[in-house]
């Protein structure tokens, strides 16, 4: 086992928290949107968990764009990305998503999710190098293999839990990862989403379909309010055909818990 997924394990076991705390009035939430999930928030500040459905957020499901932060990571530092303004050449595959359908910048490409765009970075990273960030960053478990590498985040055994998610922004946050600085700070400028009053909202969103059944959507991140910073991992699941509120539900019922604690 490489060093850092040692380190990472007693990193992991370092950030078991004192206590936590179950909100089971968090379904109306859910409810409201027509979906089911689970929802964990971390307070650094008082080692606290909040959970909504605890015992789910411990179990794995596919990162699916999630895995676009570690992704970005791993891509800054092979040097298959420079900065935030590498250049993402459109393949000229026409998909149904118009934002993909065109050049991107690192950047516009990690806000609009294009996954052709990071499918190619995976393959510029190769198999090998992908194996050892993963293992050298302890994200999750993934199963990367020759014939899954620009989908393994996508489909089949892959998978992350909500803890673990929120386990790797803490360390990817206080610098406790096996990446530098510089690459830090470009992925943290292109997870910012937005800034409502004194609190600055940093995410990402993604959607496990095609062959996951349930779909499996996600909203993973921090706030940063002041001196503080709190984290977040919201899970949800649907049947197909997913509802209306599937798409926007992952960060509107996210953002309405976060108000109700505070951290927004």
């Amino acid at each position: 086992m490489q060093l850092w997924a040692v380190l990472a394990g007693f990193l992991l076991m370092s950030y078991r928290p004192a206590s936590i705390t179950e909100r089971p009035d968090f379904e109306r939430f859910f409810a409201e949107k027509k979906l089911k999930g689970s929802f964990l928030f971390y307070d650094p500040q008082r080692d606290h968990y909040t959970a909504y459905q605890f015992e789910r957020t411990r179990q794995r499901f596919l990162p699916a764009s999630t895995y676009k932060i570690i992704n970005t990571l791993i891509g800054l530092e092979t040097g298959v990305l420079k900065d935030e303004n590498t250049l993402m050449k459109w393949d000229s595959v026409r998909r149904e998503i118009d934002a993909w359908n065109r050049d991107n910048t690192l950047e516009t490409a990690f806000k609009v999710s294009c996954v052709p765009c990071y499918q190619a970075v995976a393959r510029k990273v190769g198999l090998k190098r992908m194996r050892e960030w993963v293992d050298k960053a302890g994200y999750g478990r993934m199963d990367i293999n020759a014939d899954n590498l620009d989908k393994f985040w996508l489909e089949g055994k892959s998978g992350i839990s909500q803890e673990e998610q929120i386990d790797f922004l803490r360390r990817v946050h206080d610098g406790k990862v096996p990446f530098s600085k510089q690459n830090l700070a470009v992925l943290k400028k292109i997870m910012f989403i937005e800034a409502k009053g004194d609190a600055n909202l940093y995410g990402k969103t993604g959607w496990a379909g095609g062959s996951a059944n349930p779909n499996i959507g996600w909203f993973v991140g921090y706030v940063e309010k002041g001196d503080k910073v709190y984290y977040f991992a919201t899970n949800i699941e649907s049947p197909r055909p997913v509802p209306d509120t599937f798409v926007p539900g992952r960060r509107e019922i996210t953002e309405s818990i976060l108000k109700e604690l505070g951290a927004m």
